[in-house]
């Protein structure tokens, strides 16, 4: 998952460069369409490495589990049945499975660590309509608005899925104790 991650995050980029430089070259509208569009993928993909880079720098794979944000709300359970997260929950690629490995960490580090990666997939929800940002110079607001919506709901995918697993791992916690 890291390898194909960081691939596509650096052809991306490239493709941006190159596609902006060929359609400042030609004012060809397919190059400009090509340049935005790998431009917002590059976007998509250099955001989600600062954001996790910034909270990993901070956090450490850290966190105080008994913050009432890492807390199971009453009205969780429910959403992650309707959700049935326990179907797909194992089919997410995980882009470091060593931070979450029992046989590597105790459990209380495992929940720093998921405590940290559902905050940065939080974030990253955010700030996935921040390319919204540039319809005025661009247009194509739908175009936009679908990509936006499409990788919020990825990261919010990631976020509910470290919900819905904590419980399980503080219970393993406890049981150390």
């Amino acid at each position: 998952m890291k390898r194909a991650m960081k691939t596509t995050t650096v052809l991306a980029v490239l493709a941006a460069v190159i596609c902006t430089i060929l359609y400042r070259a030609t004012e060809n509208g397919v190059m400009l369409s090509l340049a935005i569009t790998a431009g917002t993928i590059s976007y998509h993909f250099v955001m989600r490495y600062a954001v996790a880079g910034i909270f990993n720098h901070v956090m450490h794979n850290q966190a105080d589990l008994s913050r009432k944000w890492y807390q199971q709300k009453v009205w969780e359970k429910k959403l992650y049945e309707t959700l049935h997260v326990k179907r797909w929950k194992s089919k997410m690629p995980t882009y470091e499975p060593s931070y979450f490995d029992l046989r590597l960490h105790t459990p209380e580090e495992i929940a720093g660590a998921m405590c940290q990666a559902e905050v940065s997939h939080e974030v990253i929800v955010i700030f996935s309509f921040l390319p919204l940002l540039t319809v005025p110079v661009f247009g194509a607001f739908w175009v936009f608005l679908i990509t936006s919506v499409l990788a919020a709901l990825m990261d919010l995918s990631f976020a509910i899925m470290q919900r819905y697993n904590r419980p399980r791992i503080l219970k393993l916690c406890r049981a150390g104790k």
